[in-house]
């Protein structure tokens, strides 16, 4: 087991390798949508690439949540097919999200062998969820 600081050692190292294999400037958060987003999340267990949707307002979290969900034929067509829609995902905080993720169990950040595993993942993965966003952005937008 590592200790706090080596664990936070590790992941920074995974973090600046990833840039290293991948040099690119990802939409994360610049998607135009205030608390609208894409991540990335490795622990121990899994990776995931995430799209979280974190709007105060219900009304507005569950229409850009049914955005995606109108679109989710498409997605899972041309973009990517495994992943999961919750519209109401509760966070470790007790905020409730709406979010739509892939993932990868058995994998972890303290194991370099998964590394280039992880990377690739999260490098196809994201890779395909931004395309159908710049794709799709301006109906997704529209929620007026």
């Amino acid at each position: 087991m590592y200790s706090k600081e080596e664990s936070q050692k590790i992941k920074r190292e995974f973090w600046v390798a990833f840039a290293e294999k991948y040099p690119r400037k990802w939409v994360l958060y610049d998607t135009k949508i205030k608390d609208f987003s894409f991540k990335f999340y490795v622990d121990n267990k899994k990776a995931q690439v995430l799209i979280d949707i974190e709007q105060r307002s219900d009304e507005k979290r569950t229409a850009y949540f049914e955005k995606l969900e109108a679109l989710k034929n498409i997605l899972e067509e041309e973009f990517i097919k495994d992943l999961v829609f919750e519209k109401n995902y509760t966070l470790e905080s007790g905020k409730t999200i709406s979010r739509i993720w892939t993932e990868i169990q058995g994998v972890g950040f303290s194991n370099r062998n998964n590394w280039d595993t992880i990377f690739d993942f999260f490098f196809e993965k994201m890779n395909a969820l931004e395309l159908f966003y710049l794709e799709y952005d301006d109906f997704i937008k529209d929620i007026e």
